[in-house]
């Protein structure tokens, strides 16, 4: 294979929530929705490549300080544009590792010499790494699955980490990508649990539920990733009301994740907040019973600080813990085990290739640490497609449970036009359906995604999404 990139273009859609998802630091009422269009030459013919990722406040950098439009915007489309830079200024190239391994290293360099905080400057690597692969799944006329097994993409572990030597990405993924995952319905900070919570000035009349109790009952759900929010006080009664909502309305089948977003100073204070929750008696059977892994509680900042194993080691009953903003690099997974933690996280924004070499090292490493996770984690993803990339990847490595959100804060596909969104339905009749209120919306069946229509699509997506219809930005 050669490969090389001609040109890339981007373009751009203005979204709103059809309610604020309050999640840390930050609450989320509307957000750009950055779209990559990359013209790639492959085997000497030139095919196309798409991806696209919402540009969330406050995840890539977690600062109080900034300002969203004036600070943290621009900051994230410096990174976007530089990846773009370098994959077009880049030599051809010989596979797509090859030409992933450059262009990570020169966006890794560039980005500690400008001081881009790591996991922000690895956005850009990774929507880069996404619209090459698309092409790369329409050039050879197959799926992402078949792609990643039958390791087309020459991939090579231990040029990740060494460690990885003589481990085939075919024996780290099922033989088949998998035809359903759980939907892990996030529960944000100010989500309404039951209809009577609703304000009669916030009620939503577009069809789609909005209560916590309306979720259960329309999409069967019974997996959940709950938000904490540092404060101990709202914590525990927040944990209350819900440990009684879902215990009545899921019973023994209800399953959940517990989201810390790097709330806490250290490890050290977590362990008092969770000590203090499972102090109350049925927090604590919740807990004991449902609980899957607590998900990235420390501050990025000292979340891999050696202290951190010292409390973990010392700490009866601890909960599994992942890191998730922690894993901004290539090296941040081996060092958060080595530190007592218990996995990581799957995002596309953090790069399909990581990915896979994060699955690689979490079985090379069970042996040694005992049962490890890699979870699959949202940023408020929607169709038509980030979202049916996310879970192809999602499908590929085998992950059988996912947060999923971008269909509970927006309202479908109603923002984009009737054509996009009618040919997402007719294409993916097993993940979308025609709401009554005139938009396609995803339909979750038993509180479970049927993904048969995104393994059999080139990365996920059936057809190349016509991006004409958006604004062009101007990187």
């Amino acid at each position: 294979m050669s490969m090389q990139i001609h040109r890339i273009e981007f373009y751009r859609l203005d979204m709103q929530t059809r309610f604020p998802f309050r999640y840390g630091i930050a609450s989320m009422s509307e957000v750009p929705h950055l779209f990559v269009r990359m013209h790639v030459e492959i085997d000497n013919r030139m095919w196309q490549g798409t991806s696209s990722e919402g540009l969330p406040p406050k995840w890539f950098t977690k600062n109080p300080e900034t300002d969203f439009n004036s600070d943290d915007l621009p900051e994230m489309l410096t990174v976007i544009k530089q990846a773009a830079d370098f994959a077009i200024m880049g030599r051809p190239h010989h596979s797509f590792f090859s030409w992933w391994m450059d262009l990570y290293e020169q966006q890794a360099a560039w980005a500690r010499k400008t001081k881009q905080a790591p996991l922000l400057a690895n956005l850009g690597v990774s929507l880069m790494e996404r619209a090459v692969l698309d092409a790369t799944c329409r050039q050879q006329q197959t799926t992402l699955s078949t792609i990643l097994r039958q390791n087309r993409l020459s991939m090579e572990l231990s040029a990740i980490r060494p460690d990885l030597e003589g481990l085939e990405v075919a024996n780290l993924l099922p033989t088949q990508p998998l035809s359903q995952v759980e939907l892990r319905h996030t529960i944000g900070l100010s989500d309404p649990l039951t209809d009577a919570d609703i304000q009669p000035s916030d009620k939503i009349e577009d069809g789609l539920p909005h209560s916590l109790i309306s979720n259960i009952k329309s999409y069967g759900l019974s997996h959940f990733k709950i938000k904490l929010s540092g404060d101990a006080n709202a914590d525990l009664a927040r944990m209350r009301a819900l440990s009684a909502l879902l215990t009545t309305h899921v019973g023994d089948r209800m399953r959940f994740t517990l989201d810390g977003n790097e709330q806490y100073e250290s490890m050290a204070c977590f362990q008092d907040h969770w000590q203090r929750l499972c102090s109350e008696t049925s927090i604590d059977q919740m807990v004991k019973r449902s609980l899957l892994f607590v998900e990235q509680p420390v501050h990025r900042d000292v979340a891999l600080q050696e202290e951190v194993k010292q409390t973990i080691q010392n700490w009866d009953d601890a909960p599994p813990i992942i890191i998730d903003e922690s894993d901004a690099e290539l090296e941040s997974l081996p060092r958060a085990l080595n530190l007592g933690y218990a996995g990581t996280s799957h995002k596309n924004c953090k790069g399909i290739i990581k990915s896979v070499a994060a699955l690689g090292t979490i079985q090379h490493s069970q042996p040694k640490y005992g049962p490890l996770i890699l979870s699959a984690e949202d940023l408020g993803n929607i169709g038509p497609i980030a979202l049916l990339q996310d879970l192809a990847v999602v499908a590929a490595l085998g992950i059988n449970h996912v947060e999923r959100n971008g269909h509970h804060y927006f309202a479908g596909l109603k923002m984009f036009p009737s054509s996009i969104q009618d040919t997402t339905a007719k294409d993916h009749p097993d993940l979308y359906q025609q709401n009554p209120h005139g938009f396609v919306a995803l339909q979750p069946v038993d509180g479970k995604l049927q993904l048969d229509s995104v393994n059999a699509s080139p990365m996920g997506v059936s057809q190349a999404i016509n991006l004409d219809h958006f604004e062009i930005w101007d990187l």
